[in-house]
């Protein structure tokens, strides 16, 4: 009963990792249609497992649910990012300063060692991986200062634009976001709080700024894109 349950639960993962890296790659269109039956055929899984795997990436905001409809790759809008962004500086930049006022070496070495796991999967192409790590870099920060509620919000407006960053950024980009986190650090480490607050507010200016919109059009063909 374990061994079929952990097969089950590999089969999903492998599903799940395969959708992402279709649509991370750009060879989803956004809105695609990802229709169960065509996917356990493709993967030779039944359709229960499938409907696991869209679950999983449904709570990822990767794709949406749609009732009576089915699932269909999210789209998430260039407005919704720009509002999004708004917030997150409007939050971040006043996290910095309270962090700034409260640092101690155990929480720079806690943030360094977090930028170096970044470096880490930018350098072995982790797509998925360094987008996680990025943002999980500001969640950590408010985890730091023991603001569970923060840090909820921040997951929660770092997930709506999960996708769009996943999708447009490029890796060039993604190293000069560590880039940046680092010298977010240093200053902290410094106690130079007006730097550090300067460098966070650039820094989101600089993600959002960076991302690119006029990728090739990709396909909604399941089959190829999975190929």
């Amino acid at each position: 009963m374990e061994e079929a349950s952990a097969k089950e639960t590999s089969a999903t993962h492998s599903i799940v990792e395969a959708l992402t890296r279709a649509i991370v790659e750009h060879r989803l269109l956004p809105g695609a249609k990802l229709a169960e039956q065509k996917l356990a055929d493709h993967f030779g899984v039944s359709r229960t497992l499938v409907r696991q795997a869209l679950f999983q990436l449904s709570q990822n905001r990767l794709i949406r649910m749609e009732p009576a409809r089915g699932a269909f790759v999210a789209a998430p809008s260039v407005e919704e990012a720009q509002q999004v962004f708004a917030v997150r500086r409007m939050l971040e930049t006043q996290m910095t300063r309270e962090f700034a006022s409260a640092v101690s070496s155990a929480k720079i070495k806690s943030l360094r060692a977090h930028v170096q796991q970044e470096r880490d999967a930018v350098a072995r192409g982790d797509v998925s991986g360094r987008t996680e790590l990025l943002g999980d870099f500001h969640v950590h920060m408010a985890e730091l200062m023991g603001n569970q509620v923060l840090a909820q919000m921040l997951g929660e407006l770092i997930s709506r634009c999960a996708l769009i960053t996943l999708m447009y950024q490029s890796r060039s980009e993604a190293q000069h976001s560590t880039d940046e986190h680092e010298q977010i650090v240093s200053a902290l480490a410094a106690r130079d709080t007006e730097r550090a607050v300067e460098l966070m507010n650039n820094h989101l200016l600089h993600v959002e700024a960076g991302l690119i919109f006029d990728r090739k059009v990709p396909t909604h063909d399941i089959s190829i894109a999975l190929s």
